[in-house]
């Protein structure tokens, strides 16, 4: 096995260190040494995207997509929806999103090259809130999900102001998504105490049935 070679790093705004790493094909970017996402499990971003859309009705949506990460959230989302859609992506981090446009370009077939891909190098609590009846679906693959690791701020988005804040975003019928790394039945309550009608699906990291486990929940406005 070929050692793992370092390809960039950045600091978060709250002063972590973020690295991307290669090893035998397979890219991880880390968090203070902590594994935030694998080239190798991606399963469960795309059951995101899947999820999400196969409840939105409208022929042509607008969807945003928070958190960019390696592209495959993204690549999903472009594969499901219209040729006149629009996709915003929201990446706090400016580096993640010029490792998508290089070294990362591949995994996901290039998805910021879509004539359809608006890219906001933002917090997407500051889009959400700047944009009120805007979308058709939001899809959030922002840090660790409602249990934040990365960027304390982002702990804001799952709180009740920040759903609240989520729901004026949407447009009639609109379709909330959010990805996190475990079961959360605070989070859930709060979605429901919002007016969502809440599913929570879990699902694989992988494409196989093996390993990892994630968790999608799906609001709907009601």
């Amino acid at each position: 096995m070929k050692p793992q070679s370092t390809i960039g790093r950045a600091t978060t705004p709250d002063g972590k260190e973020i690295v991307l790493s290669e090893r035998d094909g397979a890219y991880s970017i880390r968090v203070n040494g902590l594994e935030l996402m694998s080239s190798r499990a991606h399963g469960s971003e795309e059951a995101l995207a899947r999820l999400v859309l196969d409840r939105v009705s409208h022929p042509a949506p607008t969807v945003l997509v928070g958190g960019l990460g390696m592209g495959f959230t993204l690549r999903a989302v472009l594969d499901r929806v219209s040729p006149k859609s629009r996709v915003v992506v929201a990446e706090i981090f400016p580096a993640v999103v010029g490792w998508n446009r290089t070294e990362l370009s591949h995994l996901a077939r290039s998805p910021l090259d879509d004539s359809r891909v608006i890219v906001e190098e933002c917090d997407v609590g500051d889009l959400i809130t700047a944009n009120p009846s805007s979308y058709h679906a939001i899809l959030l693959d922002v840090d660790n999900g409602p249990a934040a690791f990365t960027v304390a701020r982002n702990e804001r988005l799952y709180g009740p102001a920040g759903l609240a804040a989520i729901r004026r975003s949407l447009r009639p019928r609109g379709v909330l998504g959010v990805w996190s790394a475990d079961p959360d039945r605070p989070f859930a309550k709060r979605l429901k105490n919002t007016k969502f009608a809440v599913t929570i699906e879990t699902v694989s990291a992988r494409d196989r049935a093996k390993g990892p486990r994630h968790t999608i929940f799906i609001a709907e406005m009601t």
